[in-house]
């Protein structure tokens, strides 16, 4: 016990660093959890999309959507994003929504921003389209 004490008074920073590491990756669990947006695999998307009738919601640039996206996807620019004007989607709000970008991770704000405007049901597709097209699933163009 004394060596890391030892270690600890003549390495402040590194000890600091992990501390911080340490408290970051419980606060990130934490955080996944509780929260209401849960990540999905591309086969769960499939399954929910199939059986639920969910709704995709493609959040990428335009360019990259119309390059490839799900079929019967639905897409909300980034300015509607910005504008938390999600109107297109009303009629959905029942429904399970799955938001997907590129590569999962500007996914989740938009699904926390959707929660907050009462889409009951909102996940993330977990790796976003690189997931997808890397399950060979098919996209439409």
């Amino acid at each position: 016990m004394s060596e890391y004490l030892e270690f600890l008074s003549h390495h402040p920073i590194l000890s600091s660093a992990w501390v911080a590491i340490i408290v970051l990756i419980i606060v990130g669990t934490v955080k996944g959890v509780v929260s209401s947006v849960k990540p999905l695999s591309p086969q769960q998307l499939t399954f929910m999309v199939n059986r639920e009738n969910a709704v995709v919601v493609d959040i990428r640039a335009d360019k990259e959507f119309k390059a490839g996206r799900i079929i019967d996807s639905l897409h909300l620019a980034n300015e509607k994003v910005t504008k938390n004007d999600f109107s297109m989607l009303e009629k959905y709000k029942d429904k399970p929504i799955i938001v997907v970008c590129n590569a999962g991770v500007t996914a989740s704000g938009v699904a926390a921003k959707l929660s907050k405007a009462g889409f009951a049901h909102v996940n993330i597709l977990k790796g976003g389209m690189n997931a997808w097209l890397g399950a060979g699933l098919p996209v439409i163009k």
